[in-house]
């Protein structure tokens, strides 16, 4: 991306995942440490060396303030050039400012919920983060099929993710990580491929040869 849509973006992430909001430097840090040490003790989220999901939540969270908060660097191997905009991590990582989304939040629901129950879904766009990882590195490293040996544990756990958007195609995205379209087989689809073409034929962004 260009250096407008690249802004662009990063706001947008912001504002669409308010609460949840997390640093883009810390999470690259993490996913390139989750592809190099796959399902082993050095794994930042591994389902298969914690007794439960909240466990490994809670191990996840803490790599990511080490590498957000406390800017701490990577060993050798992951250090590079992560995206930063130094302003907008600042405000973004403020209790302030994540107590003002959830009120946002929680004035959205008084005005349309139209049942009661509806509010119980407020913890989930309170903690959508937390969720979200949650469900791919456990269930992705746990349950489903695989197509190939990768020397890990990842699965794809559904062959049409409709849930988190293709993510859960993590035995696929481990065989070929730098694929923009995680479904490799005829019966599988992974909803966001499509969604990258459209972009990059408006040239929002251009993809590599």
């Amino acid at each position: 991306m260009n250096k407008f849509w690249d802004r662009f973006f990063y706001f947008f992430t912001f504002i669409t995942q308010g609460t949840s909001f997390l640093n883009p430097r810390a999470y690259a840090i993490m996913h390139r440490m989750h592809h190099a040490y796959s399902d082993t003790e050095k794994d930042p989220h591994s389902p298969h060396f914690f007794k439960d999901i909240w466990q490994m939540t809670m191990q996840t969270k803490d790599i990511y303030i080490n590498y957000s908060k406390f800017k701490i660097e990577p060993e050798k191997a992951f250090q590079g050039n992560y995206p930063e905009w130094k302003l907008l991590d600042k405000i973004s990582d403020m209790w302030t400012v994540r107590i003002l989304f959830a009120a946002l939040y929680v004035l959205f629901y008084i005005h349309f919920a139209t049942s009661w129950w509806m509010f119980l879904l407020l913890p989930v766009h309170f903690f959508m983060g937390p969720f979200h990882g949650a469900i791919v590195n456990w269930c992705g490293h746990k349950y489903g099929y695989s197509n190939y040996s990768n020397n890990d544990h990842s699965k794809n756990t559904l062959p049409f993710d409709f849930l988190m958007m293709g993510e859960l195609f993590q035995n696929n995205h481990h065989k070929s990580p730098n694929s923009i379209n995680f479904a490799k087989k005829w019966y599988e689809f992974d909803p966001s491929y499509p969604i990258i073409r459209i972009l990059n034929f408006t040239r929002i962004i251009h993809l590599r040869k």
